[in-house]
């Protein structure tokens, strides 16, 4: 026989074997359905599917989870949803089916459920208790906060609670029960976690190559190195308490980045810094007080012990906010109280060391416990209405283990409990199996462990209360205890004091009572101090030494008086309980095996009231390997964990059992004519065949199946291969003898075979053929590569050769002319140098004649020796003065060379230095005078009216408060940038950068001639405007006073793109340019009919003929090859987008200015190219200066039109990318501009005087207030040059005058309304602004009209008039413009007056007449008595 694993075995003759049921071949999902219903036959299924990755199997509604020892991909959110309200069966077995059925149950049945998960340490019961939750808060429906901190409650719960042990690398050393609350609606609202029983012996010393507690090694790896030096922490090795299991890693486990992790589930949970800071030093402590080492002496012949190093003992008393000495004595002294005396002994080296690890384990313990209690709090929802729970138990298996001491007994306890619970279950499923079938079925028998209950905790003498009596009474108390019942126990529990019961004595006390029950077990020597118990799972024996100590749980006095005097609050409120006991109470209070009971009992009263779901945790080997399975393991935790007695249970009732059509497909040979399950009656036929095999023996027929012993089985298995045998050989014999009748078809078919060999081996040769020709038409191809290769190489040598030559003549012909050059340069200086000589020669010379000439000149006149002496000194006078000339001219010579070297020393200063706004603004409109240094002459309406003052005008009558535009101010501009977009919307090679180059085209796609040409012109005009390009040459022509906007709306005209021939070219499917040019009546014949509002900055000279192609084209190159322009003559041009008339005269910087802006105003099309024309000059530019005037332009440009909606914001993220003192000015301008609307003047004076300020502000204004008509005004250039905001003064009839702050795209509506809410004005109705300019008054109304475009207006009329644009004589009004409905006088007093003051001066002046002279008279004495 061989086994399933390479192994044989030999049997002997009389052995019988059982021929292994179908159903054990495969395997099966569900081993219920098991033929081979035994121990054997539930391995060896479980083999078969561990061998396929298959860990999980159902055994009726019980999982069997094999631990697989690595992650397979099963639990995903796709697992998740495809498990989602599906029953148990209906898919593979896997744990999100058991989450599902106990979540649905929930829901439908309305009661508390509960998973039970059980298995040894290392099977995977804590991951499979994070699957559990993780599925119930997927499939909760909302992924609420609560859901959140439930899942992070297990990371902390696992770091506090879990170490390495030699099974597990992640072993819980406690029992926890979690409690999932639910509303109606199936939604988690909170939960409840229970602790059980924490391994605390842990903390002090661990087994070999175990670990203590995670978040020791955790909180040594993860914390800062700060905080390491604050609480004086190095490496895991140092540490006592760390080291005594020889291992401080754990593989596959990250420390670090677990500790961030319990750090953030910390957060989650609501712990406080503080409190995490705290936990931090408790641990930090408890890690040096492991390290405090205690030596031996001897005092009065007493052993006692000493701290010889106090180096640890220092931190630990600081980390606990105790005195170092009372940490001393604590450790090293006991004071006991006796007869009203304190009695102070020493403790021996030994005693000393418990007394410290006892201190370690009761702070450890502590500290668990009110972590439990701090998620719990975080978690937990007090029940305000009806709810419903479910319950997931992750608590410790069985445990034997060759030294058993207390831990084990009650973890023992608590399986003998869960057995209890988990065998009445499956009982219970067996009878609920039986009526569903409807069979008639006696009472089972099984193997109860009741008895084992009774004799451990339930009876009143049983071990569970020797073990807690023996813990509290004194030793004089052992005979009444043995002969007394419990109440007397009770009653000598509550009188005793001091607790001297040893483990001898308990251990005697239990011989005594139990050794005549059958489930106890006395070892047979006296000298062994042990015990046995004959559990469910097999026998155990404990070990009673250190019993009573680890019962007691005890803390001393000493210790518990040093905790009450501590500074640390944490700390004294973990032992708040303790401290707030008494003496006496502390010696009543219950022992650690009564709270274990008590917690059990109320654990196993909750779980009897749910509907339980049981998943058995199976440990393949002890290696934690994974595809290893080991035998024998896996079947002692299978009898461990309460499958064998399942099987006890099914094989004590029909534990054989088919499906009608299962039995007749597999028994239906046993008769004869019974044919194939799906063409027969599978009910009626099952009856028959059992009526006619097995006759009258028990064997029962339910509603779907049939039940058959395990006898029956056999027999049925047996009749069934006997049948098979017979039928087989009877087959075999008539296929023989068919196949010999066949011979003769087989050897044609061999022949046909050798044929179809030959063929295809030919075939075959011809593919090898094949393949080995391209393969050596490869090689051909790689050495013919190589060839070529090489002569490359060997032609590119040569070519270097000769580049290297052809270099080298190129230098030393380059170095041939710079000599030639400084030998030129050289000759003409020495010529130089001679001429000079020679003039001075030849001054002399002629000197000298001329002193030869006087001197016969002289000799004539006088004798020869005076003559000699006077023309020697006219010589002598004559050389001194050519001395002085030549003197005089190398001075001057000198200071021109010194003025040229500083000239350049300025130069490169300048370049160096950062670009100072205000002197560049300055500097760019050097004609803006300081705004005090010229006065403007007041117009000649309203004089009468007094002027404000400049300088004069007071805080009471300044109004602030520009209204800014609404929107999202953090608004994600990361994915807008301005090189996508050129990358995108830019034509041709040009890239986002930078470029002094003239271009090729327009940067965007522009549809017509016209405004390609105005593209073109920009961008000269731009790079002109900020200094990129040189200026043309130019000749001086007569003053022009006709405006810059009035020429560009005359070259321009309409909007072309809304013409009508435009229109209707699009609509044909024509290009717009060749179907105009086709048109009998051109457009160049028509007319512009530019209607402006008022008066426009454009001036009359608008209404002009349109202009063709032509003189477009002549306009624009006239335009460029004009005089140099100011920059502020560019900034017009591109903000106003008009197309200039050809003039050839000089323009001067404000010129420029309004031709750029003309055509961003008049021509919405070249708005985004003018934008992106100005960002690409402004990307990596390398001039600061250029950079600089850059920025200016844009500030402008944003204050007066808005780009499109498509470059908007491409256009705000560039410029919040700008430089800081631009960036948020421009964007809050463009808002505005876009609110208020487009503007239709260029810049005046006083916004330029406001323009150094934010960009991204002017472009938010944009936004808000629309585009402007008209480009910056003179205003705005001198507020851009004095960096201060922009006053406007407006006066009252009353003579009052209020000073506004205003912005470029500030409409008449924001000023009237600051106005009457500075004045308290409530009836607005009529009231208007107007402007006053000479002897000419217009309304701005009260709308959306801007008042900047009004004072452009105003300053291009004083040019049109001869005088400066700066000096225009303008002046703002606030009256009443519309009087009808009158005004009632009772409603609004302010009102009121200011319309009285604004009739009386009319009547005065004429502006409002009277038909008599008596109502005139009558209004002249009102005004006299109020006045006087």
């Amino acid at each position: 026989m061989v086994q399933s694993r390479p192994r044989e075995q030999w049997l002997t003759p009389e052995r019988r074997i059982k021929a292994m049921h179908p159903t054990s071949v495969q395997g099966v999902e569900d081993m219920i359905s098991l033929g081979d219903l035994h121990e054997a036959g539930i391995l060896r299924n479980l083999l078969i599917r561990y061998n396929e990755n298959l860990i999980y199997t159902y055994t009726g509604s019980i999982l069997v989870a094999v631990n697989p020892y690595q992650i397979l991909p099963i639990y995903t959110v796709d697992q998740i949803k495809l498990y989602r309200g599906k029953k148990i069966g209906e898919l593979p077995p896997h744990i999100f089916a058991i989450g599902d059925s106990c979540y649905n149950n929930m829901r439908r049945f309305k009661q508390n459920q509960c998973i039970v998960i059980s298995g040894e340490s290392g099977a995977g019961k804590t991951e499979s208790t994070k699957l559990i939750l993780q599925y119930l808060a997927a499939i909760s429906g909302k992924h609420s906060w609560i859901e959140q901190q439930i899942l992070e409650a297990n990371p902390i719960l696992e770091a506090f609670g879990n170490a390495k042990t030699i099974r597990n690398d992640n072993s819980s050393r406690f029992g926890k029960y979690i409690d999932i609350h639910f509303t109606k609606e199936g939604v988690i609202e909170g939960a409840c976690i229970e602790q059980y029983l924490l391994e605390k012996s842990r903390i002090v010393s661990q087994g070999a190559d175990e670990r203590n507690y995670h978040v020791f090694y955790c909180m040594l790896a993860g914390m800062t190195r700060e905080e390491r030096q604050k609480l004086e922490l190095t490496d895991a090795s140092q540490y006592k308490y760390l080291t005594g299991g020889g291992s401080i890693t754990c593989e596959g486990r990250d420390d670090a980045r677990e500790f961030a992790d319990i750090r953030s589930a910390m957060k989650v949970l609501m712990f406080s810094d503080s409190e995490v800071w705290e936990i931090l030093k408790i641990l930090a402590a408890i890690l040096h007080m492991g390290n405090v080492k205690f030596k031996g002496k001897v005092i009065d012949n007493l052993d006692a012990s000493e701290i010889p190093d106090t180096t640890f003992l220092v931190r630990v008393a600081r980390f606990l906010g105790v005195d170092v000495r009372a940490v001393k004595e604590a450790f090293t002294t006991r004071t006991i109280f006796a007869q009203g005396e304190t009695v102070v002994s020493h403790l021996s080296h030994s005693q000393a060391t418990d007394v410290r690890d006892a201190f370690v384990k009761g702070i450890y313990g502590r500290l668990f416990i009110w972590i439990v209690r701090k998620v719990n709090a975080a978690i937990f929802k007090p029940k305000a209405t009806h709810r419903t729970s479910i319950g997931v138990l992750d608590i410790f298996g069985f445990e034997n283990f060759k030294t058993n001491s207390f831990e084990q007994f009650c973890i023992n306890y608590a399986n003998e409990n869960l057995q209890q619970f988990f065998v009445q279950h499956i009982f219970k499923l067996e009878q609920e199996e039986y009526n569903s079938e409807n069979i008639n079925w006696q009472h089972i028998e099984f193997v109860d462990n009741q008895d084992t209950l009774d004799l451990i905790a339930i009876k009143q003498l049983n071990i569970m209360a020797l073990i807690d009596e023996e813990s509290k009474f004194p030793k004089d108390t052992l005979d009444l205890i043995a002969i007394k019942q419990l109440n007397i126990m009770a009653l000598i529990d509550e009188e005793s004091k001091f607790p001297k019961g040893t483990d001898q004595t308990m251990l005697q006390k239990l011989h005594k009572q139990q050794s005549h029950h059958k489930q106890y077990l006395k070892p047979k020597s006296d000298l062994n101090a042990s015990f046995g118990i004959n559990h469910f799972a097999g026998v155990v024996f404990y070990d009673t030494r250190g019993f009573l100590e680890k019962n007691r749980d005890t803390f001393s006095a000493d210790l518990l008086q040093l905790i009450h005097n501590t500074s640390n609050k944490f700390l004294q409120h973990l032992f708040v309980e303790d401290i707030g006991m008494g003496s006496e109470t502390r010696k009543r209070a219950p022992t650690l095996s009564a709270q274990f009971k008590k917690s059990l009992d109320m654990l196993m009263k909750t779980l009897l009231s749910c509907q339980p779901f049981f998943i058995r945790c199976i440990k393949p080997n002890e290696f934690k390997k994974p595809m290893l399975f080991d035998r024998e393991l896996c079947c002692r935790q299978l009898r461990y964990s309460g499958m064998m007695e399942t099987i006890r249970i099914r094989r004590a009732g029909y534990p054989i059992r088919h499906t009608f059509r299962e039995f007749v497909e597999r028994y239906r040979f046993l008769i004869n004519g019974c044919p194939p399950a799906h063409k027969v009656d599978c009910h009626a036929a099952t009856s028959k065949i059992c009526h006619q095999v097995l006759g009258r023996a028990d064997y029962q027929m339910g509603h779907t199946k049939v039940f058959l012993k395990d006898a029956h089985d056999l027999f049925l298995e047996q009749e069934r291969d006997r049948v098979l045998t017979k039928k087989i050989t009877i087959l075999q014999r008539c296929v023989r003898g068919w196949y010999y009748r066949r011979r003769r078809r087989f050897q044609k078919m061999k022949e046909s075979a050798v044929i179809i060999q030959k063929y295809y081996r030919g075939h075959a040769q011809q593919r090898r053929y094949q393949h080995m020709r391209v393969g050596y038409m490869r090689l051909q191809a790689l050495i013919r590569s190589r060839v070529v290769s090489h002569r490359f190489k060997h032609l590119r040598g040569h070519i270097v050769s000769l580049q290297a030559r052809c270099r080298g003549y190129l230098v030393r012909r380059d170095f041939q002319h710079k000599l030639w050059a400084v030998t030129k340069i050289q000759a003409q200086v020495r010529g130089l140098v001679a001429r000079r000589q020679y003039r001075k020669l030849k001054m002399r010379v002629e000197a000298a004649r001329l002193k030869e000439e006087e001197e016969r000149t002289l000799r004539q006149q006088m004798d020869k020796r005076k003559a000699r002496e006077i023309a020697e000194m006219k010589y002598n006078e004559r050389m001194k003065e050519m001395e002085r000339v030549e003197e005089l001219r190398a001075v001057e010579d000198r200071e021109m060379m010194d003025r040229k070297r500083a000239l350049v020393r300025e130069a490169e200063r300048q370049r160096d230095e950062p670009v100072d706004d205000s002197k560049l603004v300055e500097q760019m409109f050097d004609f803006l005078p300081d705004s005090a240094s010229e006065a403007q002459v007041p117009p000649s309406a309203f004089k009468d009216l007094p002027e404000a003052g400049q300088g004069m005008v007071s805080g009471d009558d300044i109004i602030s408060g520009i209204p800014r535009p609404a929107g999202d101010q953090d608004e994600d501009l990361t994915e807008y940038k301005f090189q996508k977009y050129a990358a995108t919307y830019f034509q041709g090679n040009v890239n986002h950068q930078y470029s002094r180059k003239q271009l090729k085209q327009p940067l965007l796609q522009l549809q017509t001639q016209g405004d390609q040409l105005a593209a073109m012109a920009l961008w000269v005009t731009i790079l002109r405007f900020m200094g990129d390009m040189a200026e043309p040459k130019y000749h001086v022509m007569d003053r022009d006073n006709t405006s810059v906007m009035s020429k560009v709306s005359a070259t321009l005209g309409r909007n072309f793109i809304k013409s009508k021939e435009f229109q209707e070219a699009q609509m044909m499917g024509m290009d717009p340019v060749m179907y105009m040019s086709q048109k009998n009546r051109s457009i160049r014949h028509k007319l512009v009919s530019l209607t402006l509002k008022r008066k426009h900055k454009l001036g009359d000279d608008v209404r002009r003929k349109l202009q063709e192609d032509e003189y477009t084209a002549e306009s624009y190159s006239s335009w460029l090859d004009s005089r140099p322009t100011s920059n502020l003559e560019k900034l017009h041009f591109i903000i106003g987008h008009g197309i200039l008339r050809a003039e050839l005269r000089p323009t001067s910087n404000l010129e420029k200015l309004h031709f750029i802006i003309g055509h961003g105003i008049l021509r919405a099309e070249l708005r985004d190219e003018v934008y992106c024309q100005i960002c690409k000059q402004l990307s990596n530019n390398p001039s600061k200066s250029s950079h600089a005037r850059g920025w200016i332009l844009l500030s402008l440009c944003v204050g007066c039109f808005a780009p499109s909606e498509d470059f908007v914001k491409y256009l705000l993220s560039f410029i919040r990318e700008g430089p800081p003192g631009y960036a948020p000015y421009c964007e809050e301008r463009l808002k505005r501009t876009f609110a208020n609307g487009t503007r239709n003047q260029p810049p005046s004076w006083l916004e330029l005087q406001w323009l150094l300020g934010y960009c991204e502000e002017r472009l938010k204004r944009t936004f808000a207030n629309g585009t402007r008509n008209q480009p910056p005004s003179w205003l705005e250039l001198q507020a851009t040059k004095s960096k201060k905001p922009l006053m406007l003064p407006i006066t009252f009839m009353d003579g009052n005058t209020k000073t506004l702050y205003a912005d470029s795209a500030t409409t008449a509506r924001e000023l009237c309304n600051q106005l009457s809410d500075k004045i308290g004005l409530r009836d607005q109705f009529g009231f208007s602004l107007y402007i006053a300019l000479f002897d000419k008054v217009s309304s701005l109304g009260s709308g959306g009209d801007h008042v900047m475009d009004a004072i452009s207006q105003c300053e291009q009329y004083a040019k049109e008039q001869g005088a400066q644009e700066r000096n225009a004589p303008w002046r703002l009004f606030f009256r009443k413009e519309i009087f009808a409905p009158w005004h009632d006088p009772t409603e609004d007093p302010v009102a009121t007056n200011l319309i009285y003051q604004q009739v009386v001066r009319g009547v005065k002046f004429g502006e409002y007449r009277c038909d008599k002279d008596d109502d005139l008279a009558m209004i002249a004495a009102q005004q006299y008595y109020i006045e006087f």
